[in-house]
């Protein structure tokens, strides 16, 4: 997200000058600048709410740096306050969220390959389509799932951020995928081209 720094700029936007910022924040925040944007955008659906998203996270976490314990996760740590401040800017998508997850059960830890026929399929569809598949997700499922396929990161690093267990974050994120297979499936069909998941499992 090359329009939105921790320079002079960007530290104007947060209303902080750039010889008030912390050195070692910058260093940590700066690399995941584009990834919290790409993660607020896919949620807020607006890429004029994912800047104001991402800027109002950096001021929380320029605030709260002196609580960060070095050593640790710097990255699970930011994308928790980036979650907890589209929850709280996002009331209606916050009810959708408590409401579903109420209603979740944990069920038995499913396991969760990094490649399966579900994200070989994903990797193979139109992007178009993958993306209103990951649209149509619940909230609680579409954060998972761009935590894990696009931002890399590891079960843990995703529990820590959710305030969940690890098991959950296994269950979770398998429903998840099979949503997605779901809805391509649905979407390749309807226009007229029927693949199989076993079959994009095979193909190289």
């Amino acid at each position: 997200m090359t329009r939105f720094g921790l320079g002079s700029e960007g530290m104007a936007l947060l209303g902080t000058s750039s010889s008030q910022i912390d050195s070692s924040f910058e260093d940590l925040a700066t690399p995941l600048l584009d990834s919290l944007y790409n993660f607020a955008r896919w949620m807020a659906r607006n890429p004029s709410d994912a800047e104001d998203l991402v800027q109002e996270t950096c001021l929380k976490a320029l605030r709260g740096f002196a609580s960060f314990q070095p050593g640790t996760n710097f990255r699970a740590w930011i994308f928790q306050i980036l979650r907890n401040t589209i929850w709280s800017s996002r009331s209606k998508l916050e009810r959708r969220m408590t409401v579903a997850m109420d209603f979740e059960e944990e069920g038995p830890a499913l396991a969760v390959d990094n490649e399966t026929p579900e994200t070989l399929l994903m990797k193979r569809s139109d992007s178009g389509l993958l993306q209103k598949a990951i649209d149509n997700l619940a909230v609680h499922h579409r954060e998972i799932l761009l935590l894990c396929e696009v931002e890399e990161m590891s079960y843990r690093e995703i529990a820590e951020i959710l305030s969940i267990p690890t098991g959950t974050v296994v269950s979770r994120l398998a429903r998840a995928r099979k949503a997605v297979r779901e809805s391509l499936h649905g979407q390749l069909s309807a226009g007229g081209r029927n693949v199989s998941l076993e079959r994009s499992a095979t193909v190289s």
